[in-house]
């Protein structure tokens, strides 16, 4: 089965220094970029991260820093990976809660504004694990009867993902040949923000997801306790975070003027 789609979807996978989105940086990535009309175009980069790759992190992916020490920081092609992604919807593998939110760290880093206003999300492990609950390298061998040979390399992944969605349509006809539709179906929770610390309510309004403000109306608190705005802004939450949040904020400012 071949994916129906109205613009072109990304698959992607990054290697890393670790699982920690707002310190965490790439050591490796991979698109493979699918089009309407079929054709495919792939990419993988190797990245020196500019700190310390830990042990247990090589141990996983094999990357070490000598690997990485001739190869090019993030910011170096974050205006190439751009390109490659901005027209298109992105598809993973664990990608909303990992991929992603670290993706757009890296580029607003370097000074990318990365945003998914006009994209959807495809997590398959999120439908894998609806459907039957396991892991990728399980995942490849349930749906594609394959071995996934040379697991946690980025390209290996990114195309044992495209593979797997692609038996996953061919298995349960309940799963809607579309993006939109299958975004909303690996969808996890309604967060704006890719960490999920900034929610919406039943009448769509931001909320707090965590703390002591958990459940509360952003706008609410923003007005009666401003100094919580700067904290957040000064604290170790991803930039995406403080990007929504400060977007609300001057919506809100806005709103106040007008």
């Amino acid at each position: 089965m071949d994916l129906n789609l109205n613009k072109p979807i990304c698959f992607f996978d990054l290697e890393t220094t670790g699982t920690n989105v707002a310190k965490d940086r790439i050591v490796e990535i991979s698109i493979l970029k699918v089009f309407p009309d079929g054709k495919k175009l792939s990419k993988t980069w190797l990245v020196n991260p500019g700190i310390p790759i830990p042990a247990e992190a090589t141990a996983i992916h094999g990357i070490s820093d000598e690997k990485v020490a001739d190869e090019p920081h993030f910011k170096s092609i974050s205006k190439e990976v751009y390109q490659m992604v901005k027209d298109s919807d992105l598809g993973g593998y664990n990608s909303d809660r990992f991929d992603i939110p670290l993706l757009a760290e890296e580029m607003l880093r370097a000074e990318v504004d990365f945003e998914m206003k006009n994209m959807v999300s495809v997590d398959v492990q999120t439908i894998f694990h609806k459907m039957e609950k396991r892991t990728l390298e399980a995942a490849y061998k349930f749906y594609c009867d394959k071995e996934l040979k040379e697991a946690h390399s980025a390209e290996a992944d990114t195309l044992a993902t495209y593979e797997v969605l692609l038996s996953q349509l061919d298995r349960y006809p309940e799963l809607e040949n579309d993006i939109k539709k299958l975004s909303e179906f690996s969808n996890r929770k309604n967060s704006m923000d890719f960490a999920g610390f900034i929610g919406r309510d039943e009448e769509g309004e931001p909320i707090f997801t965590f703390g002591k403000h958990n459940g509360k109306k952003v706008e609410e608190i923003l007005d009666k306790e401003p100094g919580y705005f700067g904290w957040i802004l000064n604290a170790d939450f991803p930039l995406y975070t403080k990007k929504v949040l400060t977007q609300i904020k001057l919506n809100r400012l806005n709103n106040k003027l007008n």
